[in-house]
């Protein structure tokens, strides 16, 4: 018998040859294929608080009764015949503040005085009962289709507080008038981006117990893509002060349970909180007067002004709700028009151009390798917060080194985390490379969040490198960016001084001296 007959044709004399180089091709088979995003760090914003927080700024318009009796606070009992704006036109507030770059307006529907901007079914303390447009007048309706026609959001506050309405101090009957009314505003102008409400209250009033979490679900059910804001979320957190200006340390991550409206403690709101178990981000409120509403008396802030209160709040990861009260016509004054033109116009100056947007960028590592194209450092210079720059895993040294090309004069530093995936950073600082290759520290910081602007003396210098000393887990860069600012009286904004109070053991962080690496601390991740 021959035997190679009964012998398989393609039988593979060497078996263990085969396995053998399998076992040797299974890496290049792994690495075949792209590397994952990084994991998401909890808490994350819901797809409203990306939205939200990406428009940067709202109008606020106080507008009422007040605004004809030259008060701040109304008692109630003001007669609705004082409420007559004669010239008022919606369209001018909506096109002021769209053509300012303002996103949406926010109306104070109504305010602790009681009287309702819109005709209300529930109260005849209301437009209705006003000599304006024959009793026939919608404020809330005139403004909400003046949006629309412009193409910005609308924002609505309705005051817990009501000075004139009987059924005020009686806990069940008074929640049941205030839904009554939310649910009138929140079902008869269409799509609402922002309910606005605090805690306030004057002192001696009358004890009243707010059912928020039943207002806030039902907000939520007429309304699921608005904003709810209130000095303790759930959706955005008042910062603390009604200046504008954010703590240089401003976290988006808080702990609603640690907030009592009406009573919460304004260094935890102004700070956040680098535990905290919720995703709330800040917003800043200031009016451009001394005042919330018009009075003759006073004028406006100058466009320098609003500036560097953009840079201590939308600069400092928050949004910016700037009031500017229209006037006893009705009208947005012009002098507070020509602040906003100008503000707009500085704006459009320092930041229409990123100095850097040609540099040639390079980093400390790259997530996936040489090949990975998807988290390469040259996203930094994209606009937006949904490409970024991700270091490989299990480094102890984070950096993004920028050739300008040629040396460039500038005075301010902006970088932006893709809070889509968590706030990460803890402690930054970009250096210049001086004559002799030494690097020197120019700013630091210590939280990002969505946008963090920092000033300092001009420097000109032609390297940069931007390092991440701390962070929560691998830190993620979306966009670095330097600009220059001839109108800001420019001081060096530091702010590593006040570190963030947090536990080493759940943190990556290194120290460097000389350009190389003394020490590292790290953690399980």
């Amino acid at each position: 018998m021959n035997p190679s007959r009964n012998t398989p044709r393609n039988r593979n004399p060497h078996p263990q040859n085969t396995l053998l180089f399998l076992l040797c091709l299974l890496p290049t088979l792994s690495n075949s294929f792209p590397k994952p995003p990084p994991l998401p760090i909890l808490p994350l914003p819901t797809f409203s608080q990306l939205q939200w927080q990406q428009t940067e700024m709202a109008l606020f318009l106080h507008f009422g009764p007040n605004t004809f009796n030259d008060s701040e606070w109304g008692t109630g009992r003001a007669d609705p015949a004082i409420f007559n704006p004669e010239s008022m036109d919606a369209l001018q507030w909506a096109r002021t503040a769209s053509e300012a770059g303002f996103s949406r307006v926010v109306l104070t529907a109504k305010h602790h005085d009681g009287f309702c901007l819109w005709p209300s079914d529930l109260t005849d303390y209301s437009v209705r009962s006003s000599p304006w447009r024959g009793g026939a007048g919608d404020v809330v309706g005139e403004l909400a289709e003046a949006a629309r026609e412009v193409g910005i959001g609308l924002g609505l506050y309705l005051s817990p507080w009501d000075r004139h309405d009987p059924s005020y101090g009686k806990t069940r009957e008074y929640n049941e008038f205030y839904v009554g009314q939310m649910t009138e505003l929140l079902t008869r102008y269409g799509e609402i981006k922002e309910v606005w409400l605090d805690g306030a209250k004057g002192k001696g009033e009358k004890d009243m117990d707010y059912f928020f979490d039943c207002w806030f679900d039902l907000i939520h059910q007429l309304q699921p893509r608005a904003i709810i804001f209130s000095d303790g979320g759930p959706d955005a957190r008042w910062v603390g002060d009604e200046a504008g200006v954010s703590r240089s340390t401003c976290w988006s991550l808080f702990n609603k349970s640690s907030a009592l409206i009406g009573h919460t403690d304004d260094y935890y709101s102004g700070r956040g909180d680098p535990r905290g178990l919720d995703w709330v981000p800040p917003e800043c409120d200031v009016s451009i007067r001394p005042g919330w509403f018009w009075h003759k008396s006073e004028h406006p802030k100058n466009a320098t002004t609003l500036l560097d209160i953009y840079y201590k709040s939308v600069g400092r990861n928050c949004q910016l709700l700037l009031n500017v009260p229209p006037n006893s016509s009705g009208l947005i004054s012009d002098e507070d028009i020509q602040v906003l033109q100008e503000f707009a116009n500085l704006r459009s100056i320092i930041f229409s151009t990123n100095l850097a947007e040609n540099a040639t960028v390079t980093a400390s590592s790259k997530r996936g390798g040489i090949n990975e194209t998807r988290f390469d450092p040259s996203h930094v210079l994209r606009d937006g917060i949904y490409t970024y720059w991700a270091p490989e895993e299990r480094q102890c040294y984070w950096a993004v080194y920028l050739d300008l090309g040629q040396p460039v004069t500038f005075n301010v530093l902006r970088v932006q985390e893709p809070i889509q995936m968590g706030q990460r950073i803890m402690e930054f600082h970009l250096d210049i490379q001086r004559g002799g290759g030494e690097w020197t520290m120019i700013a630091n910081g210590t939280t990002i969040g969505y946008k963090r602007l920092l000033r300092f003396p001009k420097v000109e210098c032609q390297f940069l490198r931007f390092v991440v000393g701390k962070a929560r887990a691998d830190p993620l860069i979306a966009y670095i960016g330097v600009y220059l600012d001839l109108f800001s009286t420019v001081k060096n904004e530091t702010s590593l001084s006040s570190h963030s109070h947090f536990n080493a053991s759940q943190t990556v962080r290194f120290k460097m001296g000389n350009q190389s690496l003394k020490g590292v601390t790290r953690a399980a991740m």
